[in-house]
């Protein structure tokens, strides 16, 4: 008996065009960035070397990454201190913040009176507020956890106010018609939409609760063994300990980064299903 074969359907020259084209950003979307940061890290070395620069004053990346391995038990104990930091104030941010902005989004004249304060707090620099948190909190702890909330307060407020303020007016309208009371138009229509809004600002502000937990130790003079990362690098400022300088500001940056990517899978899970900005966009 012979067997039939199945004739096989070739793609057409456009849409394989396309298939490949998308395999290419694919590879290309971590691939260029990782060539250029490895270009980088040589070119650093390279100028070391020809111009034989002290380690004291520029290291080079190997001497970096061995003071990493060596210091990891001190910078990864800092660290961890800075992180506490950090992820407090986010998650008071994103109380506050959320909870700010739906009390904004009931009454206008409750927005027209409170959001200027928020938007004070936002430009005035933290190290212009800090002397006056010195003066009026005594715990340490607190002094930095107030500094770094001031900095990643407002995108959270700024962005859930715009997102619970920019629903369609026809869809609340309808939610009127409906009989729908204010706190099932909040539920059931303002906060998904509102949504992708304050996912943004929490992305933005997850970087910012670390830059303000960082620039608070730097203000506030924390040291100590309970330190965080900041003070280990005015502590090797003062000692010329380079090395060490550097391995602490790439241990913040990664950190940094860490904390972004999270956040942008959080926001991605979220949205996948149902909103267009994380939905596949056909070509």
């Amino acid at each position: 008996m012979t067997a039939i074969e199945e004739p096989v359907l070739a793609l057409d020259p456009e849409e394989a065009r396309r298939v490949r084209q998308e395999r290419f950003e694919r590879i290309g979307r971590w691939l260029l960035p990782l060539a250029i940061m490895i270009l980088a890290i040589w070119l650093w070395d390279r100028v070391c070397v020809w111009n034989d620069i002290p380690k004291y004053i520029l290291p080079r990346p190997g001497v970096v990454l061995q003071t990493l391995h060596d210091d990891a038990g001190l910078l990864f104990s800092s660290l961890l201190v800075t992180l506490r930091i950090t992820f407090l104030s986010l998650l008071l941010a994103v109380i506050g913040g959320v909870g700010l902005a739906v009390l904004f989004a009931q009454s206008k004249w409750v927005e027209m009176s409170f959001f200027p304060f928020a938007i004070v707090l936002q430009v005035t620099p933290i190290v212009a507020i800090f002397p006056l948190i010195n003066i009026y909190v005594d715990n340490q702890t607190t002094k930095l956890l107030l500094c770094a909330w001031i900095v990643a307060f407002f995108p959270i407020l700024s962005n859930t106010t715009l997102g619970l303020n920019s629903v369609d007016r026809n869809l609340r309208d309808m939610f009127k018609l409906n009989g729908a009371t204010r706190w099932q138009q909040l539920r059931y229509l303002r906060l998904p939409a509102a949504m992708p809004y304050f996912l943004g600002g929490l992305k933005i502000a997850g970087g910012l609760s670390l830059i303000g937990a960082v620039v608070a130790e730097f203000v506030a003079g924390a040291t100590g063994q309970s330190s965080g990362l900041a003070s280990r690098i005015i502590e090797a400022g003062y000692r010329l300990n380079a090395p060490r300088l550097f391995a602490a500001l790439i241990l913040i940056s990664l950190t940094g980064i860490l904390i972004f990517l999270v956040l942008s899978l959080v926001s991605h899970l979220i949205l996948r299903r149902w909103h267009e900005s994380a939905l596949r966009q056909e070509r």
